[in-house]
């Protein structure tokens, strides 16, 4: 990843009135990544959603969903697809970490990562949204914290008009995909919000579903800027009359 700055890119407005939001997704076959898009399909907003991935998502034939299947390691097997694009939602990563080598980690939870967002930027998109974690942090001990810290810092040069920084910290999914240690966490992991309180709070598990829809939701919402999210941030895009 390089730390020079890629220059403006003068792009039409990102939304015309009665014209569909145009959202490129890599990493959509993933748990989060299969309920944002979900919730983009199914929104009462017009989205045109085209996914990137290794294998297509396992879906019926939909009007507004095209897929792609590409190299993520490669952006010229997907750099035509990012054209006309208005929001990349990234939900590309591993989902055991420890089972990998730092190396594997990184070439896909890192490099793949910035190479698509890097071609996100070149092809003129405004808004990237990064699924990442809570306590990331480029000058952590902690070998995951510190890749994910130094990604996002990388991000931040590139010059997005608008970064989101989604950073849960449990993703709760309904069913046990992992082995014994992801069945103790989600049983344990949700009879610990009680505890988590004030500043606290950002530690505390969502539900895949919640997480999903608030990546959907807060693409459809203008903003700008840098912007971190966490838990009370996808409460309340996930279920805005919810009370905290």
């Amino acid at each position: 990843m390089g730390g020079q700055r890629i220059p403006p890119v003068n792009t039409v407005e990102s939304r015309v009135a009665g014209e569909a939001l145009r959202v490129v997704m890599l990493g959509a076959t993933g748990a989060v990544g299969q309920q944002a898009l979900a919730a983009l399909l199914h929104g009462t907003d017009e989205v045109q959603v085209t996914t990137l991935s290794r294998r297509p998502v396992d879906l019926p034939a939909h009007a507004r969903l095209v897929q792609h299947q590409i190299d993520i390691h490669d952006a010229t097997s997907f750099r035509a697809h990012l054209v006309g694009q208005q929001v990349a939602i990234c939900r590309l990563g591993v989902g055991q970490p420890s089972q990998m080598s730092k190396a594997d980690f990184t070439r896909v939870d890192k490099d793949a990562v910035w190479t698509f967002a890097k071609a996100c930027r070149e092809a003129g998109l405004k808004h990237f949204e990064l699924l990442s974690s809570v306590g990331v942090d480029a000058r952590s001990r902690s070998f995951y914290l510190r890749s994910k810290g130094e990604l996002q810092e990388a991000l931040q040069t590139l010059g997005f008009e608008r970064l989101s920084l989604f950073q849960p910290s449990m993703i709760l999914t309904p069913t046990n995909r992992y082995g014994w240690n992801q069945a103790l966490t989600l049983a344990v992991w949700p009879k610990l919000d009680g505890l988590l309180r004030g500043r606290l709070r950002r530690f505390r598990g969502i539900a895949v579903e919640e997480l999903g829809r608030a990546m959907a939701f807060n693409a459809r919402n203008q903003g700008s800027g840098l912007e971190t999210l966490q838990w009370p941030d996808f409460k309340r895009l996930a279920r805005p009359d919810q009370a905290l």
